[in-house]
């Protein structure tokens, strides 16, 4: 029973870490799409947009940054 225990544990443990860094990274990749829209609340929601344009097309991590300053450069209202 001990045993049952431990296993329980670590898994929930492992499982709410795995959720929390997925999280974290879709908090981060929010935030820089917002920073780079700065105060503008049209800017705003077509950098948020953008983003999830990138997450449909399973964009990388490493490409994802610049990707999202082309936008933010390319936009116009």
């Amino acid at each position: 029973m001990d045993y049952f225990i431990v296993v329980v544990a670590t898994l929930a443990g492992l499982g709410f870490h795995v959720w929390l860094y997925v999280r974290m990274r879709r908090w981060m990749d929010r935030d820089l799409a917002l920073s780079l829209a700065g105060g503008d609340p049209h800017k705003q929601a077509y950098m948020l947009q953008r983003l999830q344009h990138a997450r449909q097309s399973k964009m990388g991590r490493k490409a994802l940054a610049q990707w999202l300053a082309q936008e933010a450069a390319a936009y116009s209202r």
